[in-house]
């Protein structure tokens, strides 16, 4: 039998050009892929278990709320609540919130100031008694200290154990969507869909004494809506 030696077909340049380009290409898509699974969602949970759209038939706000500023601070106007100077004084939430739980809420404020505040697992009744302030449970401050700084703090909102970001900045009149969700020991905030702060608590504030909602506010005007509290 006769033995024939090998000879190597070439590939053009142009297709060995093409099949590398289609490798890339898959691999590419291949990382957006994956990229595109591992980005953070909000989490699902049940139905609302409490739900306020601010469309109140008179101007008080009911029994489902602890109002610790004086009158005139938080208001309802326009089908939404306006705050304005309640100088960490919150309108506490009178229900409780489930140990894990997801807190939907729109916000927004017309001021270049920003400073968008609320709180979530606190004792349902605190306030600032001087100027300084210590929060009974998580605080979320968007565009805080003159709209420099967006922050989720473990009681603390000045602690060196807060997760901050400096690239969030609150756009005047542009009305935002809040998901911040605990569950376990992990916490996170979402806005408007996109991941912006997370928080891993060694130590849960969880029990008596952490299981109320607040909205807060320092000085600027500020407007929340379509409050809904769920169970994860």
């Amino acid at each position: 039998m006769s033995v024939f030696p090998r000879v190597p077909v070439p590939i053009p340049v142009s297709s060995a050009s093409r099949f590398r380009g289609g490798l890339l290409s898959l691999s590419l898509l291949g990382l957006l892929s994956v990229g595109s699974a591992c980005k953070p969602k909000p989490p699902s949970a049940g139905p609302p278990i409490f739900d306020d759209e601010f469309e109140h038939a008179g101007a008080e706000l009911g029994s489902d709320y602890r109002n610790t500023a004086p009158p005139g601070v938080y208001t309802l106007t326009d089908g939404a609540l306006a705050v304005r100077g309640a100088f960490n004084h919150p309108l506490w939430l009178a229900r409780e919130l489930p140990e894990n739980a997801v807190i939907e809420l729109d916000a927004w404020s017309d001021s270049p100031d920003g400073d968008i505040k609320v709180e979530l697992f606190g004792d349902g009744q605190s306030y600032a008694k001087t100027v300084s302030y210590t929060s009974t449970g998580y605080v979320v401050i968007h565009g805080g200290w003159k709209n420099s700084l967006s922050a989720l703090c473990r009681m603390d909102e000045h602690a060196d154990d807060r997760r901050t970001r400096k690239d969030l900045k609150v756009v005047p009149g542009k009305r935002y969507h809040y998901v911040i969700s605990r569950r376990g020991s992990r916490l996170e905030w979402f806005i408007d869909g996109e991941l912006a702060l997370d928080f891993e608590d060694p130590a849960p504030l969880t029990g008596p004494g952490h299981r109320y909602f607040g909205f807060n506010n320092w000085q600027t005007p500020v407007h929340f809506d379509n409050l809904r509290v769920r169970a994860l």
